[in-house]
């Protein structure tokens, strides 16, 4: 009996790592993204079963309880938060996950010493890791879910001699971990929690908001791996399996991203970029000039007439939750025979991928999806490009201009097409905090309002039309 259970069970552990690995392949697709997630999730149900099984749980009452519960937030989470939100729950999420490993760390910890084993060095060099990782990993996402959230300034916030003072409770948390793997003490493991608490929260308060996609996607990897040494230390290969493939698509997708920013992580981390936001764009304004504005009438015969239309959505698509209303119009103009296009930039919005899914939502087809490689050279031969809440991404001083903070950066080339429309609430700067020359262009026109009702007025009028 416990041989075939241990088979059950060792099967049932194969299985459910496999399903993570094609449900990880198919999220690199939207075409795919559902299935995939559906996959990961069938294969994260039979990991926990096999786990209840193989740990021999007697009491399934308070385990029960706990997942009623946790579905039930997770559904009611899924289905009242807003997209413009989704970052947030994301950090939100992924906190939860780092301090559920530090703290497993440390019940597993008190656990063996209560009970008078032996702890090896490998072991608790485990636990160490697992719960330092974890803590970091907990603050580091409560404070970008403040930035997000604008419950703190999304600016860098720093103060005199904050690196000295990081390092010195970075050098702390070591010493206590080493502390920890040579003389054990429950005491000293508390005190490596809480410290790495601190190295979480000030690790993550000098970055601003524009960098807050990146962060969270670190943050993501190292959640995944307090998991993996988690698993290390419960003798968990599943959860292990799980947590190195958290941790190396987390980190992934952080080279990705700063190579789309064209900066380098340790830039990010230790660059506080938009620490003088404010003096960059006084340097960087486009004095003397004004802007054109146009009309949804205006915007509607544009579009009317044109053989090709690229719109490129930005952060203020979702803030007016407008994915709906700018499918509508797209429709609208390829009854007309226009060929409408998306262009992705990879880090618009406020998380990786976050246009992909906004739009997703609406129902946009994916092959008109266009990722930046894939669109710039058409820009050239465009009629008219639409774009809606995007600032930075679309920024021409990030490709001509040597001075500009964002200076290299690469962007969306929406200049070079034959006309340019924006729709912006106002003048108001992006993430960078820089004016963007793209705006006072001679083919661009700004129609300033909201975006969703910008849009349903230009539907309207293309109707009328």
């Amino acid at each position: 009996m416990l041989d075939l259970r241990a088979s059950v069970i060792a099967i049932s552990y194969i299985v459910a790592a496999v399903l993570f690995i094609f449900g990880l392949k198919q999220l690199s697709s939207p075409a795919t993204a559902r299935s995939g997630n559906r996959l990961a999730a069938v294969g994260m149900l039979l990991a926990l079963l096999a786990t209840l099984v193989d740990r021999q749980i007697l009491s399934y009452g308070t385990i029960g309880l706990g997942m009623l519960i946790g579905a039930a937030m997770g559904i009611y989470f899924a289905r009242t938060v807003q997209m413009t939100a989704m970052p947030q729950m994301v950090a939100l999420f992924n906190g939860m996950g780092g301090a559920t490993a530090a703290l497993v760390s440390v019940a597993e910890f008190l656990r063996l010493s209560a009970a008078g084993e032996a702890i090896g060095v490998g072991e608790a060099t485990s636990i160490v890791l697992g719960t330092a990782i974890g803590a970091i990993s907990f603050t580091g996402s409560i404070i970008a879910f403040g930035k997000l959230q604008e419950i703190l300034p999304g600016k860098p916030l720093q103060f005199p001699l904050q690196r000295p003072i990081n390092g010195l409770i970075l050098l702390a948390v070591v010493a206590l971990g080493v502390a920890v793997v040579m003389a054990g003490g429950s005491a000293l493991l508390w005190a490596l929690f809480v410290a790495a608490l601190v190295v979480g929260a000030m690790f993550v308060l000098p970055i601003g908001g524009g960098d807050m996609p990146v962060v969270i996607s670190i943050l993501n990897s190292l959640t995944g791996l307090a998991a993996a040494l988690t698993g290390f230390v419960l003798h968990n290969q599943m959860l292990v399996v799980a947590g190195v493939l958290v941790g190396a698509s987390g980190t992934l997708l952080t080279l990705l991203m700063s190579t789309a920013m064209n900066r380098s992580v340790a830039n990010v981390l230790f660059g506080a970029f938009g620490a003088t936001s404010s003096d960059a764009a006084a340097q960087t304004s486009v004095v003397g000039r004004t802007v054109k504005q146009t009309t949804p009438e205006d915007t509607a015969i544009a579009l009317a007439y044109a053989r090709s239309v690229v719109i490129v959505p930005g952060y203020g698509l979702a803030v007016a939750e407008a994915q709906h209303t700018v499918r509508e119009l797209a429709t609208d103009l390829e009854k007309r025979g226009v060929n409408v296009k998306y262009a992705i930039h990879p880090v618009a919005g406020r998380m990786p991928g976050h246009m992909n899914v906004l739009l997703a939502e609406a129902n946009v087809p994916y092959d008109q999806l266009l990722e930046m490689d894939q669109v710039n050279g058409e820009f050239p031969q465009t009629d008219v490009v639409l774009v809606v809440g995007a600032n930075d991404v679309v920024n021409p001083a990030a490709r001509d201009d040597p001075s500009s903070p964002i200076y290299g950066m690469p962007i969306l080339d929406v200049d070079r097409a034959r006309n340019i429309i924006v729709l912006k609430r106002s003048m108001g700067h992006g993430f960078a905090g820089i004016d963007n020359a793209l705006f006072y262009h001679d083919k661009t026109r700004m129609l300033f309002g909201d975006a969703r009702q910008s849009l349903t007025q230009i539907g309207q009028a293309l109707k009328a039309a």
